[in-house]
Order: C-alpha cells, then structure tokens, then sequence
C-alpha cells in the first residue's frame, strides 16, 4: 500500500484554488512500488512502469512510401524525360537485387528499396512505353516516395516513457518493435463506500424516506475507467464505532478509501467523527462550483477522500481530486485538462475568484459551427442534467460573464471519464 504521513493533507486558508489542490496531491502522493508484466493484448489503459527504448528502428530498412518505380536519381538526366530500361519487381515482403544504373524496378508500398536505388516515382505519373521502357517525368525531387529507416522512430531512441498511461496507438508502437508485453504499475485498489439512514441499496426496499444510492455506483464507474481495482464496500449505517472499524480495516487492503457525503460538520455526518477516531482529516473548501466541500484524510497511512453528498459536485470534484490522486498512486505521468474551444449559446453570469462548470450540450448551428447549449437548470443535485448534456464549459476564476457568440473553453465528458 502506498504510505503518507499523517500531515499529508494538510492545508490552510479558508478557500483553494484548483491548481493548488492538484499540486498538494502531486506533492504528496507517492506511487506504489509494485510492478508486474502484462501481454500486449491487456496493456491498454495501464500504466507504464519503465521506459521502453527502441530495440530496432522504425521502419526497419528503407522502403517504397508508394507504389511505383525505383530507380537511382544520380542516372536522371538534367532537364529532360528520362527512359530506363524496366529490371525487375520488389513487392512487399520481399527483396530485390541491386539495381543496375538507368534502369527501373517496379515496387510496391512497404517493400524494401533495392540496393543503389534512392527515389520512387508513383505509378499514376510514369508512362510505360510499347519497347518495355518506363518513361519517367520531370521534376521529381532525389529521395521522393522513400521512407528511410529509422525516419519514425530510431535505434535506441525512448519512444514509450514511463508513467505514460497506455493508450491503443503506444500498443501499436510496442507491437512494432515485436514485444509481446509490458511493464506497468500494478492497479490501484479503492474502496468505495457510502454512509446513511437515509440510503438503501438498489434492489433493496427503500422506505418513503429513503433515497437509492447512486453516487457510489457512479464512483465506482469512473475509478474503472481509470483502471482501479474497486472494492464495493457497501452502504454503512450512521453509527461511528462499526464505521470507524470498517475503515481501519479498508485502510489496511487498499491504496485509496472513497465516499461521497457525510463529512460535513452537521450532527448526523459521522464519517468525519469516524475518519478521526483511527486517522486525521482536513476539510478543504475548494474555489469551484459544483462543489466546494472536500474532505482529506489519512488512515493508517491510506489516504482518504470523501466529497459532496450532491451527485454533479461528486463528479466535479471527482475529476478535480480523485483523478489525480490515482494517477498519481499509479505512478503516472500528470494529465492536464485541456478545454477546446467552443461558441457560446448562452448567457450567464457568475462570481470572480471560483472556477465553475456548466453543463452544455453540443449543437451544430444554422452557420456549420459547433455550439454549447446550457441545461436548463443548474442544481447540483440533477442527475438528468448529467446524462441530458455531453460536458461541461469551463469557466476560469477571472471571468464573470459569458455572452451568446463567446468563445469557451469546453470539457467533454468522454475526456473527464
């Protein structure tokens, strides 16, 4: 298990921004040791635990970049079309023999330039003559149509870095240079629990004054997407003791503890008393809207995060504190944000000093461009107001007012998840 000190969280201030949450998480936040190698074939989403050099250039030797034909450029002759004998066929996969000055090999993308020959002409500009010649045009350049070897990757060269969560297209470059796996950090374990009378488990009978739970479910998802291991801990009910114990226990099989709601200061929120009784606990008020309250906490060395009982601030907040604390548990490298551009099709109006997040949905307009429409209505507790929109629009501290035709920044949920 990955092992803070007791002040790992700490903080003061009365409000903190975004960036400064994130840079305490990545300050603090160590990331597991353990390493193990998995196939190819599962590599996806995992993260990178050691570099990986290139053990061969890419492409291996030089090849055609088109079909065409191959000849040496040094046997073109100065300012007129040139005819060369045709010697010869090179397709891909296999070799062909060194070519002899002024004459042509016929050869297909992929295959292997023959020996002596450095420029392909495309077989849509060369005209083939009834005496078996190849007519060649002017004007192609030494080198044309030819990938050398090494020109996408060289020898040696560190073309996967450690930390870097795999994606499809870093597979393809380890399968490239024939590797059949790869080191990656192992998966992060999160348990997840919800707290409260007032919650039965779907599928459960729920009393009049109950709600289903749902966050917990959606954390759950979302740490999945990331490639965590989770573990269901289940609803547990307003009593400290069984809590406390229930924690200390977690705390002990896994990297990272989670809930949502509970840990405010009221009466009946007992997950802060509990967080206390067998570790520390800081609330962080962040500058941001959804959200606002996090809770922080250590057990055992474990770290602990609990965040707002409303379900769109458990997803800001989610995005904003749980993502990186298990990016970086799991050793990699930061993955910034980064909004795209995006008109406005909305007014709003908000206050300076807080980031906030409105939920758009995206439109194309009568002019072809791409537009955010806000949902209708903007409480933190609408879960139809997560799955009737595609993101979010970020609106940074600075800015108090957006106008129909403003450009935004914009967060797909498919980027945030």
């Amino acid at each position: 298990m990955a092992q803070l000190s007791d002040d790992g969280f700490a903080a003061g201030g009365p409000l903190m921004s975004i960036d400064q949450v994130v840079g305490i998480i990545s300050g603090k936040v160590q990331p597991v040791s353990d390493t193990e190698t998995v196939p190819l074939a599962i590599a996806d989403g995992r993260i990178l635990a050691a570099d990986v050099a290139a053990p061969l250039p890419l492409p291996p030797y030089t090849n055609s970049a088109v079909d065409g034909y191959a000849v040496r450029a040094g046997d073109l002759p100065q300012g007129v079309a040139a005819s060369f004998v045709l010697a010869g066929r090179v397709p891909a996969g296999s070799s062909g023999a060194p070519i002899a000055p002024a004459h042509a090999v016929r050869i297909f993308t992929g295959a292997p330039m023959p020996e002596g020959a450095d420029t392909v002409f495309m077989q849509e500009d060369v005209r083939l003559s009834n005496d078996g010649r190849v007519v060649l045009p002017l004007g192609l350049a030494p080198g044309a149509n030819v990938r050398p070897a090494g020109e996408d990757i060289a020898l040696g060269e560190v073309a996967l870095a450690a930390g870097q969560r795999l994606l499809p297209q870093h597979v393809a470059v380890a399968a490239a240079f024939g590797l059949t796996t790869l080191e990656v950090r192992r998966r992060i374990r999160v348990a997840v629990f919800s707290t409260g009378d007032e919650l039965a488990a779907p599928g459960a009978p729920r009393a009049p004054a109950q709600l289903y739970d749902s966050n917990r479910f959606m954390l759950m998802a979302m740490l999945r997407r990331l490639g965590c291991e989770v573990s269901d801990l289940g609803i547990f009910r307003d009593q400290r003791a069984p809590l406390a114990a229930a924690l200390r226990e977690a705390a002990g099989r896994h990297d990272l503890l989670l809930t949502s709601g509970g840990v405010s200061t009221g009466e009946e929120d007992h997950v802060k008393a509990a967080v206390e009784s067998v570790g520390s606990l800081v609330l962080w008020r962040m500058a941001i809207k959804p959200g606002r309250p996090v809770a922080m906490g250590l057990i055992a060395g474990t770290p602990f995060i609990g965040l707002p009982g409303n379900p769109v601030a458990s997803f800001v907040n989610f995005v904003h504190v749980v993502r990186p604390t298990v990016l970086a548990l799991a050793g990699a490298r930061p993955q910034p944000l980064t909004p795209m551009p995006l008109r406005a099709a909305f007014s709003y109006r908000k206050k300076a000093g807080r980031r906030e997040y409105v939920r758009v949905s995206v439109r194309r307009a009568a002019d072809g461009a791409r537009e955010a429409v806000k949902f209708p209505h903007d409480g933190a507790g609408l879960l139809s107001s997560l799955i009737g929109t595609d993101g979010f629009v970020e609106l940074g501290e600075a800015v108090t007012a957006v106008e129909p035709g403003q450009i935004v920044g914009y967060l797909s949920y498919a980027e945030l998840t």
